[in-house]
C-alpha cells in the first residue's frame, strides 16, 4: 500500500495539482489544525475541495491527526526544538488513540497534506511513519 505525503508551500496549483495525478494519489487526507487560512492560497477549505474534485480525488479532512495549537506555535515560536516537538506528538497520537481511529481509514493511494515544503521536520512526515509502524504493508512516498 502506498501512503503519498505533500506540503502545498513552494509549490504552484498547477505543480501541485499534476503531482498528485502523476503519483496515481486517489485521496488527499487533510492533516492540517487549519485548514482555512487565507495565507494557504489555492489549499484552503473550501477551495482545495473544488479543486480536487475537478481533478478525480477525494477529500477528508482529519484534524484529529494534526498537533494541537499549543505544540504548534511553541515550534514555531522556537521555545522548543524539533526533537521535542517529535516526542510530544507521538504522545499526542497516542493520547487521542489515533492507532484505533486510523484502522478506519484507507491510506492506500491516499496523501497526507501539510503546509511544509520539506516532509524532515513536519508532522505529516511523523505521522505516515505512525501509520507505516501501526499497519502492515505501507509503503510511504513523499512528494516533493
Amino acid at each position: 500500500m502506498n501512503l503519498y505525503t505533500i506540503g502545498f508551500t513552494k509549490k504552484t496549483a498547477e505543480q501541485f495539482f499534476k503531482l498528485l495525478k502523476k503519483n496515481g494519489v486517489k485521496k488527499l487526507m487533510d492533516i492540517r489544525l487549519n485548514n482555512k487560512s487565507q495565507l494557504a492560497g489555492f489549499a484552503k477549505t473550501p477551495d482545495l475541495e473544488y479543486f480536487l474534485k475537478i481533478s478525480g480525488i477525494d477529500y477528508e479532512y482529519l484534524p484529529e491527526f494534526a498537533p494541537d495549537k499549543e505544540l504548534l506555535d511553541e515550534y514555531k515560536k522556537k521555545k522548543i526544538k524539533w526533537e521535542d516537538y517529535e516526542i510530544r506528538y507521538s504522545k499526542l497520537l497516542k493520547k487521542r488513540d489515533s492507532a484505533t481511529k486510523m484502522k478506519n481509514l484507507d491510506f492506500n493511494s491516499s496523501c497526507l497534506l501539510c503546509s511544509e515544503a520539506e516532509p524532515d521536520k513536519c508532522h505529516r512526515r511523523l505521522f505516515a511513519e505512525f501509520v507505516r509502524d501501526n499497519l502492515q504493508g505501507v509503503n510511504i512516498i513523499h512528494i516533493k
